[in-house]
């Protein structure tokens, strides 16, 4: 047994040995105000820029999905923390490596610093299944033999806000995976599985009902009436494409997790100077003009060819979001024009240099643009600024009545996390927000996440040690200001009354439905502050 053991982990080490590797690499956990699971958070990185591979925010269910390019839901076990902890990775490979090889290395990477060891193996799990209608599908041969893909086009507004997909070049097993992406609120975060039995490449579109909850000037209004939830979106693909969506399990190949550690082993000496530097974060050429008052405000992205757009941009929400600030967070020393509802907005038409990464799935380097959106605004409009802590009203979580179960430490598919899902039967607005084996310190530290009144760190003062499962329902247009508010007017304090519509709070529904209470008090935090700033931009 002892030599069976021994020439299974000789075949497992050098079968790493012989992929290949990185030069050289930097590993280590992400600063502790990065792990709070906001947009602004996510995970990005997983390219090749000028010989330097980067993974930022990245869990290890991150690495793992990227490494082995599958989605996270065909990743099982592990420690529970596999989705909770963040880590940076920055290495250094060949400037003309393929995504292929790039994979291959990080594969060793996690296997050398992690002590990640992974086996194939096929699992029932709960999923959609997409699969052929009564009928014959509504599907055109795609036109050329390249490899394709699916894209989100604009959406296109009117009595019913509706969502728009192209597919060219595409795979019924590629457009299942994308239908997981570019609509995920409608499938409750379950895979979506190809059983069709259709073979080869397709071309088509589709439309969907969307379902949104607007912003007007008198507030949030839900129009999930015009819109739709998950049986309008199957609706919409079988009377268009001739397919049909089912909720039923499925058996899955997955990737079972059997070691990692949880900390990197450590990284070599001299590995930062080693490692190729970072481009410089500028724009080749932008023009900032003011807004025609023409169209819908629309962020800025890139575009094919490295082409980056912004339309109609309040100033002050450019700076909210791309030096990472709370989207009500209190900007010291701004002017009054800045917040009021006078504040200028702005279009943008720029060029990133050649390198910055967008793939045809339209997946971006959104780090490299928000380096290249600051540097742009500093400079056309002479920003100046600094940190330093300051006292704010922050928030605190309390105990008051506690209603929550213990996590089950036996339970090794509990991990770590709190996700937000549709619930059954749930309309427009309805949210559900299920915490699983989550201590009281890490559901503070998530908050901000979840409710947009909340612009500092939570603080946990509920003197409740260990792991716990709740879930509460709450709806989210009580947490979501007037139109005004957005351009940069402070929100309604969190935890006072709910919104007029009738719509009940996170903060609320988490004293009534888990006895646990969010409270102001003064603290001290570290805070950006506004020291100059031109209500113009400089010409172009």
């Amino acid at each position: 047994m002892t030599r069976i053991v021994f020439f299974s982990l000789f075949v497992l080490s050098s079968a790493v040995a012989q992929q290949p590797q990185f030069e050289i690499a930097n590993v280590h956990v992400s600063p502790r105000s990065e792990w709070v699971k906001t947009a602004a958070n996510q995970m990005q990185g997983g390219f090749l820029n000028a010989g330097r591979y980067e993974l930022r925010r990245a869990t290890m269910l991150d690495m793992i999905r990227t490494a082995w390019a599958v989605d996270a839901d065909k990743v099982c076990g592990g420690p529970n923390w596999l989705d909770y902890d963040r880590f940076e990775v920055v290495a250094k490979a060949p400037p003309t490596t393929r995504p292929e090889a790039l994979r291959l290395m990080l594969q060793s990477l996690l296997a050398d610093r992690f002590g990640l060891a992974v086996r194939k193996d096929t699992k029932p799990v709960p999923a959609w299944v997409l699969r052929a209608g009564k009928g014959r599908a509504n599907l055109k041969a795609a036109a050329g033999s390249d490899a394709g893909g699916c894209q989100s086009l604009a959406p296109t507004f009117g009595d019913a806000p509706t969502g728009n997909v192209q597919c060219r070049g595409v795979t019924m097993e590629a457009f299942a995976s994308a239908l997981r992406r570019f609509s995920s609120g409608y499938f409750e975060g379950l895979p979506v599985v190809d059983s069709t039995g259709l073979d080869g490449a397709w071309d088509f579109d589709l439309h969907y009902p969307l379902r949104v909850v607007s912003l007007s000037r008198t507030g949030p209004a839900d129009t999930s009436s015009n819109g739709g939830g998950v049986e309008k979106f199957t609706e919409a693909v079988e009377k268009q494409l001739g397919l049909k969506l089912e909720r039923r399990e499925a058996p899955q190949p997955v990737l079972a997790v059997e070691r990692v550690n949880e900390a990197p082993s450590g990284n070599p000496p001299g590995v930062a100077a080693a490692l190729p530097p970072l481009p410089p974060p500028e724009f080749e050429v932008a023009s900032i003009k003011p807004c025609d008052g023409k169209g819908p405000n629309m962020a800025p992205r890139f575009e094919s060819g490295g082409r980056v757009t912004a339309h109609c941009m309040y100033l002050n929400s450019l700076i909210h979001q791309y030096w990472g600030l709370a989207l009500f967070e209190e900007l010291p020393g701004a002017p009054k024009w800045l917040s009021d509802g006078s504040a200028p907005s702005f279009s943008i038409e720029a060029k990133a240099p050649r390198g910055t990464y967008v793939d045809a799935q339209g997946v971006q380097d959104r780090d490299a643009l928000n380096a290249m959106m600051r540097a742009l605004l500093v400079d056309r409009f002479r920003m100046k600024f600094h940190y330093e802590d300051r006292l704010v009203d922050a928030q605190t979580l309390i105990a008051v009545k506690p209603r929550l179960t213990k996590a089950d430490p036996a339970d090794s598919s509990a991990r770590t996390a709190c996700t937000r899902q549709n619930p059954p039967g749930g309309q427009g607005s309805a949210l559900r927000l299920v915490c699983k084996n989550i201590t009281m310190d890490q559901f503070s530290e998530q908050l901000q996440a979840y409710d947009t009144r909340i612009s500092y760190p939570v603080l946990n003062r509920t003197g409740i040690e260990g792991a716990w499962d709740f879930t509460v329902d709450y709806d989210i247009r009580a947490n979501l200001p007037p139109l005004p508010l957005l351009r940069g007017a402070q929100a309604a304090p969190a935890g006072e009354a709910s919104d007029p519509s009738g719509a009940i709070s996170l903060i609320e529904v988490i004293e009534k439905q888990i006895g646990l209470r969010l409270e102001k008090s003064k603290r001290m935090v570290r805070v950006m502050v506004l020291d100059h700033i031109e209500e113009r931009a400089t010409d172009n």
